[in-house]
């Protein structure tokens, strides 16, 4: 009988470095803090050194929108709408702040050995072992 990915590297390591690897991904995912600054106000990204804020967003969504209402077989007022919809998805995930939460020197190292020591468990399971002789 073969291991893990038809190899002779074992399936036991195989299934302990996978939990290593989620575990440690969860404690790392989990330890994440994302902060908004989302507003309509606030400056979502520029272009040519203009700022644009998600405020200014809503002006072509809102011409799009009555151009559709008008016409709903007009171009112009889909492009408008969806790139506006789009351009404010794009500007709110943007904005966002990703910080890594307080936490102590041990949970730092246990997340990353688990995440280290996981994938290389993972990956040697993936491989053929070699046998001593």
């Amino acid at each position: 009988m073969r291991g893990a990915g038809g190899t002779d590297g074992g399936i036991v390591p195989f299934i302990i470095g996978f939990v290593m690897i989620c575990a440690g991904g969860y404690m790392l995912l989990n330890g994440i803090i994302i902060r908004p600054t989302f507003g309509f106000g606030t400056r979502m990204f520029g272009i040519g050194g203009v700022p644009v804020t998600s405020g200014m967003i809503f002006v072509p969504f809102i011409f799009g929108v009555g151009l559709i209402f008008y016409n709903a077989r007009n171009p112009v007022g889909w492009l408008l709408a969806v790139g506006a919809v789009i351009a404010l998805v794009f500007g709110v995930i943007a904005s966002t702040q990703l910080q890594l939460a307080r936490m102590t020197a041990f949970e730092l190292i246990v997340i990353l050995v688990l995440l280290v020591g996981g994938l290389g468990l993972f990956l040697r399971s993936l491989g053929a072992m070699r046998r001593g002789g």
